[in-house]
């Protein structure tokens, strides 16, 4: 996977879940590394308190984290909102949250860091595998956010890519979080959807997140990188 000695990193929703644990495994390697949060402020960290529906409060974390450690090579957009329901429950305010959250802060983060970084800078967003699979009903609102942030990600590493800066998208599958827990009403219809009958760790989408991050992803740009036990085969 390699060392990330000497590297800067924002993870935008570093509190806990997969957030927590991409952002404890970029320090694990040697990078310097902020995080922004809502509610719980973690400690050990640069920690920015940002509300990602907020598009003033989304690009000030960046600036913040590139004049505190003097530059910044990796862009983690993993915050995000998860509204599901049936269409008459999810209406217009709904929409404009979802999309507030999870295409628009992840857009105006990215081009806040694009300005900060050079040649090896890593932008990579936390998508969804139900952007390429909606299981059950209720999914019409977020799998479009998060499907939109596919496109986002293929037009940045486009647009970024003359410059030596990846972008790259990882859609985790089932993991276990409070947000989606093994042990929760759905989890063992949710585990059969996999081929490999389990959830998965959030420490398992922060090695990948990690290796891109890394001189392993130097060659990697504009991939949607599944890693969800199986959930899309």
């Amino acid at each position: 996977m390699g060392s990330l000695e000497g590297k800067a990193a924002l993870v935008t929703g570093g509190s806990r879940g997969i957030g927590a644990a991409v952002a404890a495994k970029l320090a694990a390697l040697g990078a310097r590394v902020a995080v922004t949060y809502q509610n719980t402020k973690p400690e050990d960290v640069l920690a920015i308190q940002a509300d990602s529906a907020d598009p003033d409060a989304v690009v000030a974390p960046v600036d913040e984290a590139a004049a505190e450690f003097g530059r910044l090579d990796v862009l983690v957009n993993n915050a995000g909102t998860f509204q599901v329901g049936p269409l008459e429950e999810l209406g217009r305010e709904e929409f404009d949250h979802t999309m507030a959250v999870n295409v628009r802060a992840p857009y105006l983060a990215a081009r806040a860091a694009a300005r900060h970084m050079r040649e090896g800078g890593r932008i990579i967003s936390i998508g969804s595998n139900v952007a390429v699979y909606a299981p059950f009903p209720g999914f019409a609102l977020y799998s479009a956010s998060k499907t939109a942030l596919i496109g986002m990600t293929k037009g940045l590493a486009r647009e970024l890519g003359p410059l030596g800066i990846t972008a790259n998208i990882v859609n985790p599958g089932p993991t276990d979080t409070d947000m989606n827990p093994a042990d929760g009403p759905m989890a063992e219809t949710i585990r059969g959807l996999t081929a490999l009958g389990r959830y998965g760790e959030p420490e398992e989408i922060a090695a990948v997140v990690a290796a891109l991050a890394g001189n392993a992803g130097a060659y990697v740009t504009g991939a949607s990188i599944n890693v969800d036990g199986g959930f899309t085969v």
